[in-house]
């Protein structure tokens, strides 16, 4: 299901380019346009994952760095079934965790400096099986090809938007019909932002839940997940990430500041954009699941 869900993804993506290329050049840009689209999906199948880990400045890490950290990870990759993912260290305050790689077999799980300092044993193992139910679901592609692909989309938007707001003060107006295809610019570099920002936010949210009730079966400890993502969640708002917002839908708790965040779901109706479910009903739906264990 996860990799039709990539393909889809990559369709509609790629087909966002194209739609981009058309009204700003016609069928000569479209053209340049696919040329792009293919390249960018190619490598993104490829390299996404060490260009989301690049994104978050993590660097490997070996088990004589920690090993504590190494000993949780292969617990909770024996309990997934899974093999044994590479470690990365984010050199941050902000307490988060994130998972990437397009298979299980070439999969790596990343934890800030900050995680550490601020969660305990249990609350860390939990974490990290989220991360593996996500690995082991396939979801680390998909979250690596939408954080590439938003980026580049949103890149490109706010080329588009910048160029045609140049066009509007530098002669624009004096050409015929020059208002118009600005104004159509503008149009389509908004619409591509928020295409994206919804992309990302759809899939991000359902994953999120589906890792949770998987992760917490896994490490059997449905509480110890509800009060890590509470401690992250309050951590993460006091020490934001430095974090490209493309890229913010990779961790486990929303790595960016309110004000920050506010300004990314500016076109939001009821966090309808946002690319993470509120942790107040994850927290809610993992405790309302204790009892089955």
């Amino acid at each position: 299901m996860n990799t039709i869900k990539t393909f889809v993804l990559m369709m509609i993506m790629s087909g966002l380019l194209l739609v981009i290329g058309l009204i700003l050049g016609g069928i000569p840009l479209m053209i340049v346009f696919l040329v792009i689209a293919l390249a960018i999906n190619f490598f993104m199948y490829w390299k996404s994952d060490t260009l989301a880990l690049k994104m978050a400045n993590a660097h490997q890490i070996s088990e004589q760095d920690d090993r504590e950290l190494f000993g949780i990870v292969s617990e909770q990759a024996t309990l997934a079934g899974l093999p044994m993912p590479k470690v990365y260290q984010i050199e941050s305050d902000s307490p988060n965790a994130f998972a990437t790689g397009r298979n299980p077999e070439h999969a790596a799980v990343a934890v800030t400096t900050g995680i550490r300092r601020i969660l305990d044993r249990d609350e860390l193992g939990a974490v990290l099986a989220h991360e593996m139910a996500h690995v082991g679901n396939r979801d680390t592609l998909i979250m690596s090809v939408v954080a590439t692909m938003a980026m580049t989309i949103m890149i490109l938007a706010s080329v588009a938007k910048w160029g045609a707001l140049m066009g509007m003060m530098f002669g624009g107006r004096d050409r015929g019909g020059g208002i118009g295809s600005i104004i159509g610019t503008l149009l389509v570099a908004m619409i591509a932002g928020v295409a994206a920002t919804m992309i990302r936010s759809a899939i991000s949210r359902t994953r999120e839940f589906q890792a949770d009730a998987t992760g917490a079966h896994t490490s059997g400890n449905p509480y110890a997940l509800a009060s890590a993502l509470e401690k992250l969640e309050q951590g993460s708002q006091a020490r934001p990430m430095k974090i490209a917002e493309g890229a913010s839908h990779l961790f486990i708790v929303n790595p960016l500041s309110e004000e920050k965040n506010k300004r990314e779901n500016q076109f939001s109706m009821a966090n309808l954009f946002s690319t993470h479910p509120p942790i107040a009903e994850r927290v809610r739906r993992l405790r309302d699941v204790r009892p089955n264990f």
